[in-house]
C-alpha cells in the first residue's frame, strides 16, 4: 500500500456517457468527502459550443481545468481549518473527462498553467467559506468576495494536494447507446468520436485506478474504492 496522502483529489475521468457523476457521488459518500460534477464549472460559452456539437480547444478547456484544480485546493482548506474534520479524510472527488495527458497534469499541479488564479466570474457561487457555511444556494457577495480573495492568493495546500485519477473504461457501443438515453444534456451523441479520438488513455501513469464500464455502479465502486485504498486514501 502507498503513503497516505495529507489531502487528496479523486478525479472520476472518461469519456462522455460513462457515468463519472454516479461513480463521483458513490465515491465521496463512501470516502465522506464533498464531491462535485466538473461538468458545472464549465462556462456558459463551453456548454453552449458542446450542445452545438462544436468540440472545446485547449484555450477552452485551460480555464476549466485551472478552475477544477483550485476548486478542490479551496474545499480542502476549508477543511483543514474546521475542527471537526480533525481524523477525517481530507479531500475532494470531481467527476472531469481529463481526456489529455497535459490536462491531467494542470490538474495534477505539474503544469506551469495550474497556479494561474481562475476568472472571478467562473467561480462557482456554492462554494463554501467554512464547513459552519456550507450553503445550499447562492453565496451572499460578502461569501463570493472572500471566496475570490481565497482562490486568487497561493496555498500551501496546492503542494501537498495530490491527484487520483479513477479511469472509466469501455466500449464505444456502450458509451453510444447511453448517451442516446440521456435526455436534455448538453453533450450530443455526435459529439464521442471527438472525445474518443482525443482521449490518450493514462493507463500507465502514476495514481491511476481503472475501473470497467460494463460493471454495475456497486460494482464500479467496489473496483474504485480497491484501487484507492491500494494508493493510501481512507475514509479514517
Amino acid at each position: 500500500m502507498a503513503n497516505p496522502p495529507a489531502t487528496v483529489l479523486i478525479i472520476v475521468m472518461g469519456v462522455s456517457g460513462c457515468g463519472k457523476s454516479t461513480l463521483t457521488t458513490n465515491i465521496g459518500n463512501y470516502f465522506h468527502i464533498p464531491e462535485r460534477d466538473g461538468d458545472a464549472l464549465h462556462t456558459q460559452a463551453n456548454r453552449d459550443k458542446m450542445g452545438m456539437g462544436v468540440p472545446l480547444t485547449d484555450a477552452d478547456r485551460e480555464p476549466w481545468l485551472r478552475l477544477i484544480r483550485r476548486t478542490a485546493v479551496h474545499e480542502c482548506d476549508v477543511q483543514l481549518s474546521d475542527e471537526n474534520w480533525k481524523g477525517k479524510l481530507t479531500g475532494i472527488a470531481i467527476a472531469c473527462s481529463a481526456l489529455k495527458r497535459y490536462y491531467r497534469d494542470i490538474l495534477r499541479g505539474k503544469h506551469p498553467l495550474a497556479d494561474d488564479p481562475p476568472s472571478p466570474s467562473l467561480i462557482p457561487q456554492d462554494l463554501p467559506v467554512s464547513h459552519d457555511n456550507q450553503t445550499n444556494g447562492e453565496n451572499t457577495k460578502e461569501d463570493t468576495t472572500a471566496i475570490q480573495e481565497s482562490l486568487a492568493k497561493p496555498s500551501e495546500t496546492s503542494k501537498s494536494l495530490r491527484t487520483i485519477f479513477v479511469f472509466i473504461k469501455g466500449p464505444r457501443e456502450e458509451l453510444q447507446r447511453r448517451m442516446a438515453e440521456r435526455q436534455g444534456h448538453y453533450m450530443k451523441v455526435g459529439m464521442l468520436d471527438s472525445q474518443l479520438a482525443t482521449l490518450e488513455s493514462p493507463e500507465g501513469e502514476e495514481d491511476v485506478v481503472v475501473v470497467d464500464l460494463l460493471k454495475s455502479p456497486e460494482e464500479q465502486l467496489e473496483m474504485a474504492v480497491e484501487g484507492l485504498k491500494r494508493l493510501g486514501v481512507s475514509a479514517e
